[in-house]
């Protein structure tokens, strides 16, 4: 597959109807910062939120909005804009817009550049909670994701219309670090299969947080990041994945089945349930103890003495893993952060726990791996260790994938 850079990158923004066009402008500006190119696309909706000539005031380039314009037409110039991109964005991506794409329909420019394209399409929904909620959108987005659209968010906020949950379009930053994801993952539909092509990956991610009361829990710093990323880079490499994360600050990575749980106990349920897998990577921060009992009410202080925890282990998901005797994944990746020893105790924990590869990290005082955007990583195996210098998260999870790529061919 063949990656491009943003900065070279050629991006078709579709731009749809709803309060949410207004962040479209800025996200032109961003993308423009960061060197693409961009040509926008409205329709006759999002022309009553936003001004064609804002649009084209930022990309530098003519809005088209008129499928049937004779000077672009006369030389087919919805194939011309479709095929000349490397992505095709559609931001935001309204309930309507998205009916007419899992159905097939043509009826305007947006729609026909979409189905006239042979590039990856990258959405970013928005639009009220109920009606991203309703069981049409939800089949609409399924049929979407099985014809290989990437999605990134929505996210949970309140909205224009005064209601709150899932369904504002994600900021900015993260579409762009989106699109980001898409182009390092190949731009036509076409491309050759990468490594991990015909794999399935499960990937866990961020921290697990164990109630003690309704509002207080056991937790971590983990941020998600490594995880998220490594998602991110085997989906670029071909494979099927499914993250399940912990609660995390970050947007779904577009083209991973994703399941979202709170707990040990409900990562490891939603683990079990997603086996068989070709390769399971273990980079969530599982809370190693939880409350023995969980208050029905919160805890209030001062009512009587502190009140006391007893703690008991979590389920280890890993070693569970790694030691089945039935659908164990062919290659079991685990991680290890440790504050002190870390190179001893992660050849530990490799023993301990059965696993195939280790990767080894410090979150000691001072390190910049929970919640920063590098890491510096030792590779773990039976065989011995390998260091890596400091790197961007996205850096550190290609280096896991190409060898998990190398790992899993040893099985063929």
């Amino acid at each position: 597959m063949t990656a491009v850079s943003l900065s070279r990158a050629r991006i078709l923004l579709i731009v749809s109807g709803g309060i949410a066009a207004y962040k479209s402008l800025e996200l032109i500006r961003s993308l423009k910062d960061r060197g693409a190119t961009v040509r926008v696309v409205m329709t006759a909706a999002a022309r009553q939120f936003i001004s064609p000539l804002s649009a084209a005031t930022l990309s530098g380039q003519p809005v088209r909005d008129d499928l049937f314009s004779l000077t672009e037409e006369a030389t087919i110039g919805h194939i011309e804009l479709s095929r000349a991109a490397d992505l095709l964005v559609v931001a935001p991506a309204s309930a309507n817009i998205l009916a007419r794409m899992a159905g097939g329909l043509a009826n305007d420019l947006a729609t026909t550049l979409l189905l006239a394209t042979d590039k990856r399409v990258l959405a970013a929904p928005a639009m009220n909670v109920r009606m991203w909620l309703h069981p049409a959108t939800r089949r609409n987005v399924d049929r979407l994701k099985g014809d290989g659209v990437l999605f990134v968010g929505p996210e949970s906020g309140s909205m224009a219309c005064g209601e709150f949950g899932p369904g504002r379009m994600a900021e900015p930053p993260a579409i762009v670090e989106a699109i980001e994801q898409a182009l390092a993952g190949g731009t036509a539909l076409g491309d050759s299969p990468g490594p991990l092509s015909g794999r399935h990956v499960i990937v866990t991610s961020g921290p697990t947080y164990e109630p003690i009361d309704p509002v207080r829990f056991l937790g971590n710093r983990s941020s998600g990041r490594q995880g998220h990323a490594i998602a991110q880079s085997a989906i670029g490499a071909g494979a099927r994945v499914t993250l399940i994360t912990g609660p995390v600050c970050l947007s779904d990575p577009p083209g991973a089945d994703v399941i979202h749980v709170g707990s040990a106990r409900e990562m490891r349920e939603a683990v079990e349930a997603a086996l068989p897998a070709d390769a399971f990577i273990a980079a969530a921060a599982v809370a190693d103890w939880r409350a023995e009992s969980v208050a029905n009410h919160k805890i209030k202080k001062g009512v009587s003495e502190s009140p006391t925890l007893r703690l008991v282990e979590n389920p280890d998901i890993l070693a569970e893993v790694s030691k089945k005797t039935t659908m164990r994944p062919a290659v079991v990746i685990g991680f290890a952060a440790e504050t002190e020893n870390v190179t001893v105790n992660a050849k530990a924990k490799l023993r301990t726990k059965g696993c195939d590869l280790i990767i080894a990290n410090s979150v000691a005082e001072g390190s910049s791996t929970f919640g920063g955007g590098t890491n510096q990583v030792e590779v773990i195996d039976a065989r011995g260790v390998e260091s890596w210098p400091p790197m961007s998260k996205a850096a550190v999870a290609d280096g896991i994938v190409r060898r998990l790529a190398l790992e899993l061919a040893k099985h063929e």
